[in-house]
């Protein structure tokens, strides 16, 4: 079966107004279960599915068209340029169900000479399809403006992510939008709402900020946004929806900040945890949820609060350890009930103050971790000026520098096996073998920490030095592909040499992945030429290099 999904690319933009995606789901094909009452099982599946070894076969391809290009937006009432995905911010989400294979055709159509571009599908865990793992200088070259270039990848995962763009700081210019994989889930609920994006934003675009943040660190941004818009001043319109007393909602928060670490509540409720980036857990309730950037959470919330009140706030609060926001106290969307246009009077729920990670995660479906490690990878971070005073960040002593025009698996096809220092690689050899790495820092900044190609393991994660006495997690810890290296702590991840491919690991806040704070693991490299399309490669590298030689284009980043 062959479906495709037409999500046109857009060829005019009028206004300064943010289109805001319609959050109604993809219409899935007819499975057993998977109602209001039995939302654990999904057609011959279930939630006790090990979905890391099985997988649905649905011979289903779900295929989508995306167009980037430079828009104008207020989306709180302040205009200024932007890049959006077919027209909109966030751009539109990609639907799958489990087991289906998802082609993405995007083309670039920035008309400024200096953005190539590449779309990398966040947490997707790209089993042995690396090529579509979408990063510059990694996976490919820059997608030159008027190129286009088709991802594939299989839908093994079930749940919420995200896609962006893994080309400077593009990401947080606006090239970005939702995936949502349909599936089993751990607890039932009534309806599904789709995509809820947290993002800060400010009145200058990333790459003027991007100066400030070399030699001054992180500027303090303007504003944050819930799904694309806020307020500011006398301009612009806060998120809303309505919700129908006695209904349970599921909510797929994800967390696109460039460097804003949130705390997220809704007045009066309580939300039923149900899975943390594309795992599954054992379901918990919470009133404020912590939520680093790059991850996501799917809660279930009910509306069962119309004798407190008919309308209340909906909260996405910065963090001030980590997080400089002039409008800290007013990034907030409005939860109405039935047909309620009042104006919420609700209170915040109390929280401290901090940029942690969730600790009661719980995945449902269990593994133990390795007892002894192949490779040990010891990566302290340290940040310094270079030779022109600019920040830069590193790990091991290395801040990472790759070629735009030289991705990794080129040179992994092109028979390349050794790697200069500033590529920051570890070569993993050989299959199924564990891989622990050690993240420390002596400095009181917490990072988000996001590895591609893989869930790892947390079985390590604490304030002060790692030793080799501390104690490490191994049966059933928490599962996911970011998670926060506390401020002047330690993070110990794991995980299995079980995916060919050439990964990147590094700080998802955008500044820091630009200034250097990364590293890659060149992961079974016998088995990586036989994955690879060759000719789509050097094409688009071609392009790219024609490209970039005519316009005098010159790297000012890590490249990745």
């Amino acid at each position: 079966m062959f479906v495709r999904n037409f999500l046109a690319a857009s060829t005019a933009l009028v206004g300064f107004a943010t289109a805001i995606p319609s959050p109604s789901l993809q219409e899935r094909a007819a499975c057993s279960g998977n109602t209001a009452t039995s939302r654990s099982e999904w057609c011959d599946y279930s939630i006790d599915t090990d979905y890391y070894t099985e997988v649905p076969d649905t011979g289903v391809t779900r295929e989508y068209w995306l167009e980037l290009t430079d828009v104008t937006v207020a989306p709180d009432g302040v205009s200024r340029t932007a890049m959006a995905v077919n027209g909109s911010i966030p751009g539109p989400t990609l639907f799958a169900d489990w087991g289906d294979t998802v082609t993405v055709h995007v083309k670039n159509s920035l008309t400024t000479s200096q953005n190539g571009t590449s779309l990398h599908f966040h947490g997707i865990r790209q089993n042995y399809t690396v090529q579509n793992d979408g990063v510059a200088s990694i996976t490919q070259c820059p997608t030159a403006p008027g190129e286009s270039i088709t991802y594939t990848w299989r839908a093994t995962q079930y749940g919420s992510s995200w896609y962006h763009s893994h080309f400077a700081l593009q990401a947080w210019q606006g090239i970005l939008g939702g995936i949502v994989i349909n599936g089993p889930a751990t607890a039932n609920y009534d309806e599904d709402l789709g995509m809820l994006f947290l993002n800060d934003w400010d009145h200058q675009t990333v790459d003027q900020l991007y100066m400030s943040a070399q030699t001054s660190g992180p500027p303090t941004l303007d504003n944050g946004l819930i799904n694309g818009t806020n307020t500011y001043e006398s301009g612009g319109f806060r998120y809303n929806t309505t919700f129908t007393p006695g209904t349970s909602y599921r909510l797929r928060l994800v967390n696109g900040a460039v460097d804003t670490h949130f705390k997220f509540m809704l007045d009066n409720h309580t939300m039923t945890v149900i899975a943390s980036d594309f795992v599954p857990i054992q379901p918990y309730e919470a009133t404020v949820l912590n939520i680093g950037m790059g991850q996501r959470y799917d809660v279930i919330i009910t509306a069962d609060q119309e004798s407190t009140a008919d309308s209340f706030w909906m909260r996405a609060i910065p963090q001030s350890a980590c997080s400089d926001n002039s409008q800290s106290d007013d990034i907030k969307g409005i939860i109405y009930y039935s047909d309620s246009t009042t104006t919420p009077s609700t209170s915040a729920y109390s929280y401290t103050d901090g940029c942690d990670d969730e600790t009661t995660l719980v995945p449902y479906i269990s593994k133990t971790v390795g007892s002894t490690a192949s490779t040990t990878a010891d990566e302290p971070v340290a940040v310094g000026f270079n030779s022109d005073n600019l920040f830069r960040w590193t790990m091991n002593s290395t801040s990472m520098v790759v070629d735009w025009a030289d991705p990794s698996l080129g040179q992994v096809v092109n028979g390349n096996t050794s790697w200069e220092a500033s590529e920051a690689v570890v070569s993993l050899p050989n299959a199924n073998e564990w891989v622990y790495i050690i993240i420390s820092t002596t400095l009181p900044v917490p990072h988000p920490i996001h590895l591609h190609g893989h869930d790892f393991f947390v079985v390590a994660q604490g304030s002060g030095s790692y030793s080799s006495s501390t104690t490490l997690n191994l049966d059933n810890p928490p599962r996911r592909d970011t998670a926060m290296l506390p401020s002047a702590g330690h993070l110990v991840l794991a995980f299995e040499t079980d995916n060919p491919g050439a990964w990147l690991m590094h700080c998802h806040i955008g500044w820091h992945t630009s200034e250097g704070f990364a590293m890659q693991f060149v992961e079974r490299a016998s088995e990586i030429s036989a994955l690879i399309d060759q000719s789509s490669l050097e094409e688009n590298c071609a392009a790219w290099v024609s490209h970039s030689e005519t316009y005098s284009i010159e790297q000012d980043d890590s490249g990745v």
